[in-house]
């Protein structure tokens, strides 16, 4: 059977989707530690990449190259860049960009990467399936960008903002994408707020990871277990 592959970047995320399964099962592949896990007789697996791109890609053409992967979601928290977000807000990735990648010398504009462009799109259906009506905290589809740093500057989110029009920024969710593009399997990023950069995020990444991260789980894993 075909496998729906959930990837997070750390503990407090891959315990909040876990906790919504009643039963898991632990095992290892390539001394990565992950979790098996069914829901309204659709198979899962669990696991956790740790920080940054290149984390993210492994692990993401591991389960590729190991499983009948039927698609992929990429769950967690994000700092916002948009304004209009509070913490707890979700930010479904319409599309995804690594706003650290950069050929401009090249001629070509930020964030493109040659052969897969600029953005990559996250599956239309998916995004249908889990952009739902909320009256408790907002959640959008819009634009997440990635890169292999902390953004914590307010200078540097609006610079983010400005390149790319990105709603939030987070460091794993565009390498996901980019693999899965290249596998031709189909993906979604979804990322809830835990923090806005203002040279003081970190902090409020502490105090916020368990709820943003809990948000993120209900919102993945409840409409496959209560269509």
């Amino acid at each position: 059977m075909s496998k729906i592959a959930i990837i997070t970047a750390m503990d407090e995320e891959l315990e909040a989707i876990k906790n919504k399964f009643k039963e898991v099962e632990k095992k290892e592949l390539r001394e990565l530690i992950y979790y098996e896990g069914e829901a309204s007789k659709k198979e899962y697996i669990l696991i956790k990449c740790g920080v940054g791109k290149v984390n993210a890609a492994r692990v993401t053409q591991i389960l590729i190259d190991n499983f009948d992967i039927e698609y992929i979601m990429n769950v967690g928290i994000a700092g916002s860049l948009n304004d209009e977000l509070e913490i707890g807000d979700i930010v479904i990735g319409g599309k995804l960009v690594q706003h650290d990648f950069d050929i401009t010398a090249f001629g070509h504009e930020k964030g493109y990467i040659t052969d897969t462009g600029r953005f990559f799109k996250s599956d239309e259906k998916l995004i249908k399936r889990y952009k739902k009506d909320n009256n408790e905290y907002k959640i959008i589809v819009g634009i997440i960008a990635s890169g292999d740093i902390f953004c914590n500057q307010v200078a540097m989110k609006e610079k983010i903002r400005s390149k790319f029009g990105a709603d939030c920024v987070e460091m794993e969710g565009a390498a996901i994408a980019q693999v899965a593009t290249l596998n031709k399997i189909p993906f979604i990023v979804i990322r809830s707020i835990s923090d806005k950069p203002n040279g003081r995020n970190h902090i409020d990444i502490e105090k916020f990871v368990n709820m943003a991260s809990k948000r993120c789980a209900d919102l993945v894993i409840e409409p496959t277990i209560h269509p």
